[in-house]
């Protein structure tokens, strides 16, 4: 998967917008917290992986989300998403964070000697060149339907799908269970 292009310490720096779209093309959902563990104790040897996500200030569930992923340990950066009203009256969303994660990843690279990318955007090449030529090692992780050409050029590529054993969601089931111990009978849910 991953270990063959590491050398040295390793940054993580997260798109996750890239991410969504990412797994709604695969057809299956990634577990966050499994993310985070493997990411941490196989590869990170750094104390942050940072993650970057928009929000709409109603959106509750989204809210939700980041507090998940903050206590699952990413450093999570948020900021809400703007509504556009275009010339012609339509209404765009715009949640971007690339320019926060990419200063960030310039920012922190004396940390790191690999960089791992969760995103396919285009905009990253320059970020990529500049840490290349500063000696770094750079891999992306992405899926072939959301990779940009320039990336494919300019870094590793790691198929998120090669990680989906590792990291995808799958729902427990909510049942109870009647558990015995000592003569004393108690119900558990599993979480």
């Amino acid at each position: 998967m991953l270990s063959p292009y590491i050398s040295g310490r390793t940054g993580v720096f997260i798109d996750e917008a890239n991410l969504f779209h990412s797994q709604r093309t695969l057809g299956w959902k990634i577990d966050y917290k499994s993310l985070f563990w493997l990411l941490y104790d196989e590869y990170a040897q750094t104390k942050n992986i940072f993650l970057y996500t928009s929000f709409i200030s109603t959106d509750l569930k989204k809210h939700s989300f980041i507090n998940k992923l903050v206590d699952y340990g990413f450093v999570v950066h948020s900021k809400e998403t703007k509504k556009i009203i275009s010339t012609s009256g339509t209404t765009l969303l715009k949640g971007n964070l690339d320019i926060e994660l990419a200063l960030d990843a310039h920012r922190f690279s004396d940390t790191y000697d690999t960089l791992i990318l969760f995103s396919g955007d285009s905009d990253f090449a320059y970020l990529v060149d500049l840490l290349k030529e500063a000696g770094k090692k750079v891999i992306v992780v992405s899926n072939k339907g959301h990779i940009s050409r320039e990336l494919l050029r300019r870094s590793e590529f790691v198929d998120l799908s090669s990680l989906r054993s590792k990291i995808e969601f799958i729902k427990h089931k909510t049942t109870s269970k009647e558990v015995v111990l000592d003569g004393i009978t108690s119900r558990s849910i599993p979480k």
